[in-house]
Order: structure tokens, then sequence, then C-alpha cells
């Protein structure tokens, strides 16, 4: 009778093991997953445009032959909401990432540099105490024009939007990594890595930076669905993309003044912005305990 070779468990098939335990956060990646693939997918499926106009279907009630119904003009509804979910998607994205990398690199340079934490961090506490929606409102209307002027209105505002988002949302994921930084920064490998005369850059991309990727992933995630909704808010303000390229938020600003008679013009760029949040959150909590190395090993022992 032989021994059973023990079973190969890596990292990444721990945390996927422990991620798929989770079952809101494996039904907010199928959801999510389903509304990435209708907003990129749908448009060249769906036969209406959404900009073609039908003046004979103004303000239609949801139908077969409009499921969403129609606006003012007589637009699909529907392409409107899957077009526009390209442009709102890709604002999170890549506010996401302009946050999350410039919170990670101020929170690992106070972390691991003492010179540095103090200046980083009281500059962390002074972007903190402004005011977002107004600091937001101020940075679109004074470079909107210029580079609408520059680079083209859509790509303009585009620009304007995901930088002004990313510039006022690192914050918290640099408070968040610090406080991680200076934990890892005094465990025994890291001291020994010192010891032997590793560099500090190395240091920190081979040690740091790994023990502080569960914040990191989380904030993430969470980023997503904030930089979607302020997205939302400077177009329900009519300060952020214009009326014709149809983001979530826009769709929510032009169909406010029609509430009362037509609903269905707020209730369905309105669900596909709350479906999409609470996606990316339920994911964002699978993540976290999914990267949680004490949660992993006490469910292995289970």
């Amino acid at each position: 009778m032989t021994d059973r070779a023990p079973a190969k468990t890596g990292l990444w098939r721990d945390i996927r093991r422990q991620f798929l335990r989770h079952k809101g956060a494996v039904f907010g990646a199928y959801l999510f997953a389903g509304i990435v693939l209708a907003v990129l997918l749908g448009p060249a499926l769906w036969s209406i445009a959404p900009d073609a106009l039908d003046f004979s279907a103004r303000n239609a009630a949801p139908s077969l032959a409009h499921p969403f119904g129609t606006d003012q003009l007589g637009r699909d509804v529907l392409a409107q909401v899957l077009v526009g979910g390209r442009i709102s998607l890709a604002v999170g994205v890549a506010a996401m990432v302009l946050s999350v990398g410039l919170g990670t690199l101020v929170g690992v340079s106070a972390g691991f540099f003492p010179r540095l934490d103090g200046p980083l961090m009281r500059l962390t506490d002074l972007f903190l105490s402004l005011p977002l929606l107004p600091l937001l409102l101020v940075i679109v209307m004074l470079f909107r024009e210029a580079l609408s002027a520059a680079v083209g209105t859509e790509m303009g505002i585009f620009l304007l939007v995901v930088t002004a988002i990313g510039l006022t949302s690192w914050m918290p994921v640099a408070r968040i990594v610090r406080a991680d930084v200076l934990s890892v920064r005094e465990r025994e490998f890291i001291l020994a890595a010192r010891a032997s005369g590793t560099t500090r850059f190395r240091q920190i991309t081979r040690h740091v930076l790994p023990n502080v990727l569960s914040p990191v992933v989380v904030s993430a995630t969470l980023g997503i669905a904030n930089a979607i909704i302020t997205e939302s808010a400077l177009s329900f303000l009519s300060l952020g993309f214009p009326s014709d390229f149809p983001t979530w938020g826009r769709l929510l600003s032009d169909g406010v003044v029609y509430l009362a008679e037509f609903p269905w013009r707020v209730f369905w760029p309105g669900l596909m912005i709350s479906l999409t949040v609470l996606s990316v959150n339920f994911m964002g909590d699978g993540l976290r305990d999914a990267l949680d190395p004490k949660l992993r090993a006490r469910t292995a022992r289970l």
C-alpha cells in the first residue's frame, strides 16, 4: 500500500478556491461579466443605432420593438444604454487605475521611507480635507473647453473626467497601503533582506508589494464603482459628457425631466449603475476574503 502524494496547492489556487466559496462574490463576478459582455457586444447585436431618430415613437413605453422604451426624440433607450455603458465602464476602469496607482505609490513611499512619511501623509490629509464634488466641478469647468479644443470633445472630456476622479480619490488607498507597509516593514523576512544587502527597490517590489496586494486589489474593485458613481454625478449635473455621448449618468440627467410621465427613462440607466456597483462591491468582498492568508489557512483546515 503506497502513500498518496500530497495534492499540489499553490497560492493562486488557494485564492481561487476561497473566492469560489463566497457565493456573493461569484454572483457579482457573473453579473459584472454579463454587464461587460452586454455593453461590448450589445451594440453590434442590436440592430437599432443609438442616434437613430423616430419622431413617430417619441417617449414610447417599453415594447418588443423598443424593450427599454424611447426618449423625447424617438431614440432607442436600450441602444443608448448599451453604448453609454462602454463609456461609463471605461471611465471607471481608467480612473481606478490612476487612483490606485497613485495611492499605492504614495502609501508605499510613506510607509517604507520614514523621512517621507510626514510630508506625504500631510499631503494626503490636505486632499482629504478638500470638498470632493465642488473641487471636481471647478476642475471640469476650468479645463473642459481647453481639452476639448486640443484633442476633441469626447477624448477631451474623457481625459478630464478620468484625471479629475483619479486625482481626487487616491487618498484612502494611500492610507490603507501605508498602514500595511508599516506592519510588513518590520517583519523578519524584510529585516533579513535588508541585512543581506538587498536594494530598497527590490525589497519593495519583491517583498513589500506582494504582501500588501490584498488592500490594493480590494481598493481597485471598489474604485471602479466609485468612479462610475462620480462620473454619473458629473453627467447628471451636465458637467460630464455632452448629450450626444449617452453615458448612464447623462441618460439619467436627460430623463429626470420626464420622470413623472415616463419613469422608464430614468429606471434603466439607474438600474445599470446600481447593478454594476453592486456586482463590483460583491467582488471586492470576495477578493478581500480570498486574499486574506489567515482566512485561507483556516478554510484549508476545514
